[in-house]
Formats: structure tokens, C-alpha cells, sequence
């Protein structure tokens, strides 16, 4: 797609880590360039036709509720209660849960909050009781991650009970699928493959031209090339 940068496409997965050690610290997520980081940033200007032309597949797999409006991001097999979600806080309701899959791989997870292409991209950041260092991303050991309302963190009444619930829900997945644990209760988690593997992931808001969010995306691969052509992903 026209406006694609050449980004830094490093992966962080087993066997392979992202090197951003080499970038400086800075005090706001909003100095990163976010397009340095991530080159999968411009597919959500691309037509359908484009899409399809790349080979990509969106997936729209329903909707998470987020009555908090607090959004944690994790691997669900080694979360905790106390789990921090994003910085950055949504108005509560419930959004769909888009896939964007490449060789039946999933590259992308990403939340719409809006209509519309996102004029600006912020990283985002978790919750900062995180240790330093770690407010940028989340670890994934078991090639499966999760979006979920912080509420969802204490639906459970403790922590082996939340542990053995996520772990039979990632278990029955076929690449991806949302679930509510209480009969009633929209409460829900989506779960999904992270692409090809395990590893440290990072995610990006898309802001409207107010600052508002758009969209909030994680990535797990790369996606394509602006010409159409294969990106570099593992095989």
C-alpha cells in the first residue's frame, strides 16, 4: 500500500527476540514512531480487493464486552488476577474482534472502537506498576493470546479457579473462538493463535483526529509487502 514504511521487522517468538533495546527511552508512548516498529499499520486503509490481492483474510469473530472499558492483552495461560490492563481506557460497550490471517496464519488481532481509517498511531502502553521495561508489551509462552475487560480478572473467585477455566477454553480452540464462563452474563474473552509462536508482543492504538481511538491492534507477523509481495515471515 502506498505510505508503508520500511519497518524494522523483527520478530519476537521463540528462537528469535525483537531488539528494541537499541531504541531510547522516551516518556510518552506518543514520541515512538509507531510505523518504525510495526509495518502492518496500513492495512486498515487497504479495499477489500486489496486485501484479497495480498492474500489477507479478515475474520470478524464477535464481539468482547468491555464494561470497564479496561482492556488486558495476555497470554491466558500465564495471566494473573492482578493482571494490568492498558493505559489507555475505551468508553464501555461492546466491539468486534477482527483477525487479519495470512497463509491461515493470524498476523493480526486488533479491537474496532470506530468507523474510519486512524490519521495517527500511539504504542500502547500497559499499566505502569509494571516492572521497567515491560510496559510495552505482553509474553506469550503458549502461542495463544487473549483480549478481555479487566472485570473479566475477577469473574472467578481465585486464581486456580481463573487458571483452570482459561487453560479448558484455550485448549478447545481451532486457531480462535470467544467464550463466557457464566450462563447469563455477557462477560466474554476472545482467544486466538499468535501467529507463529511464542514471544513478546507489542500493540498500537489508532486515533481519529481528535485523539479518540479507532482501532487497537496487536501484532504477531508480519503481513505483506507494500507491492504485494511476501513479507519476511518464518516458514
Amino acid at each position: 500500500m502506498n505510505g508503508w514504511s520500511d519497518a524494522l521487522r523483527r520478530f519476537l517468538r521463540r528462537g528469535r527476540v525483537w531488539l528494541f533495546s537499541d531504541l531510547p527511552l522516551v516518556a510518552s508512548p506518543a514520541d515512538w514512531d509507531a510505523s518504525e516498529i510495526s509495518s502492518n499499520l496500513g492495512v486498515f486503509a487497504l479495499s477489500s480487493a486489496e486485501m484479497a490481492e495480498r492474500k489477507i483474510t479478515a475474520i470478524t469473530i464477535g464481539e468482547l464486552e468491555l464494561p470497564t472499558g479496561e482492556i488486558v492483552a495476555c497470554d491466558p495461560l500465564i495471566t494473573r488476577l492482578g493482571r494490568p490492563p492498558f493505559s489507555r481506557k475505551v468508553k464501555s460497550g461492546s466491539y468486534p474482534v477482527i483477525l487479519l490471517q495470512v497463509r491461515t496464519k493470524i498476523a493480526v488481532a486488533a479491537l474496532r472502537f470506530g468507523s474510519g481509517i486512524p490519521v495517527r498511531w500511539e504504542l500502547a502502553t500497559f499499566a505502569r506498576d509494571r516492572p521497567s521495561g515491560h510496559e510495552f508489551e505482553f509474553i506469550v509462552d503458549d502461542a495463544v493470546a487473549s483480549f478481555m475487560d479487566k472485570s473479566f480478572l475477577t469473574i472467578m473467585s481465585d486464581q486456580e479457579e481463573l487458571d483452570g477455566y482459561l487453560a479448558d477454553v484455550a485448549c478447545s480452540l481451532d486457531t480462535f473462538g470467544m467464550d463466557s464462563p457464566i450462563d447469563e452474563n455477557p462477560l466474554n474473552v476472545a482467544m486466538f493463535d499468535t501467529g507463529y509462536g511464542d514471544g513478546a508482543y507489542r500493540s498500537f492504538w489508532g486515533l481519529d483526529a481528535t485523539g479518540e481511538p479507532l482501532l487497537l491492534m496487536t501484532d504477531f507477523e508480519v503481513l505483506e509487502n507494500a507491492d504485494g509481495r511476501e513479507g519476511d515471515q518464518a516458514k
